[in-house]
């Protein structure tokens, strides 16, 4: 395991941490151009690639510590997932929680890290128990089988609906309303438990691809089946919305398998220019979110709830609100929306640079 090896990882991994804080932080939501935000329900845009993404890098990391920690044997490796997950879902918990003055009651319990620990945690146990042949095989009835669930559990009529659909059911059902995202106009959570279990998958297939890469990931030949591969999964994804639609707020089946095709072919483009061709001009910038995504990501969300909380000068409301009048008003609305996710990812950038360049990296 070389050196350009994890490089290819950290890029396309820190890729995804760069986008996710561009596609969060828009200076005027209501003026946001197309592809940077989610598809409003069945459809894709490129932002719901993002996620799950990060989830795909989640897996190729795994399938490199994985073989380390088995070596110490298994009582360290249960003790290490059960110990990243809680701690990751906790982080999750807290960071909707923050500044820790809202009432607990109504505190959201799902979200982005938090389904990154579930999907994180199952998906180690599953890979550490089981052979890579049979985690192929499960990944395809885990797909399946919400696929049965999703169309047989929500409301007859309509279970793929906002209000119909069997993951709000489920998640009314153990946590409540209030336990809930809110901001689709009801209380419903795109993170929410059931439709967990197909982002499972999004993790298993990194992990195969990770270990797919250690071993021919640096050949002609390999990067080809990992491109065609891709584009087949892309093919399939698109057949299969006709029967159960691409969705990322239901993370419905098709959008899984769309998305793993997708980043097979990024991943087998950047492997392509970074190790095949040592093409490194833009490895570094991305490298550097790649090597500390989780403390860029909560630094990113929690500075974000700061600004919107704390007040700016004179009458300019938030302090969120003033430095985006301030600053990038002058602008046609959508292009100073832009500029302004895009500075603002700068920002945690420039924290990403400090702390590779005293070797800090931050791990749990």
């Amino acid at each position: 395991m070389n050196k350009e090896r994890f490089l290819s990882l950290d890029v396309f991994r820190g890729m995804t941490i760069c986008l996710m804080i561009i596609v969060n932080t828009p200076g005027d939501a209501l003026h946001t151009f197309a592809p940077f935000m989610h598809a409003s329900w069945h459809g894709f845009t490129p932002t719901d690639l993002v996620f799950p993404s990060f989830l795909f890098a989640v897996g190729n990391s795994l399938s490199f510590v994985l073989p380390t920690l088995e070596k110490a044997g298994r009582a360290k490796v249960l003790y290490t997932i059960t110990k990243r997950t809680l701690i990751l879902f906790t982080l999750g918990f807290l960071m909707y929680w923050f500044p820790f003055t809202g009432a607990l009651e109504d505190t959201r319990i799902f979200g982005v890290l938090q389904r990154i620990a579930l999907a994180y945690g199952c998906a180690a146990l599953i890979a550490h128990f089981m052979h890579e042949r049979v985690v192929k095989i499960l990944t395809a009835v885990i797909l399946l089988a919400y696929w049965y669930i999703a169309m047989h559990y929500g409301q007859p009529n309509d279970p793929l609906s906002l209000t119909g659909n069997a993951v709000l059911r489920l998640d009314l059902y153990l946590i409540g309303p209030n336990h809930l995202y809110q901001g689709e106009g009801i209380a419903f959570d795109p993170e929410g438990l059931l439709s967990t279990l197909p982002a499972i998958v999004n993790v298993l297939v990194g992990f195969i691809i990770g270990n797919f890469v250690r071993t021919s990931g640096k050949t002609y030949e390999g990067l080809t089946h990992l491109f065609m591969w891709g584009a087949g999964f892309v093919f399939l994804a698109f057949m299969w919305h006709y029967q159960f639609p691409i969705n990322k707020k239901l993370w419905t089946s098709s959008f899984v398998v769309l998305t793993i095709g997708l980043d097979m072919i990024i991943l087998s483009t950047i492997i392509y220019r970074v190790d095949l061709h040592r093409q490194h001009q833009f490895a570094r910038f991305f490298e550097i979110f790649g090597k500390n995504p989780l403390a860029i990501y909560l630094f990113s969300e929690i500075l974000l709830i700061s600004m919107n909380l704390l007040k700016g000068p004179g009458n300019s409301g938030s302090l969120f609100d003033w430095v985006y009048q301030a600053g990038f008003t002058n602008f046609n609305p959508y292009w100073g929306s832009l500029f302004f996710s895009i500075s603002y990812m700068l920002v945690c950038w420039l924290l990403g640079y400090i702390l590779d360049k005293f070797k800090i990296y931050i791990r749990i």
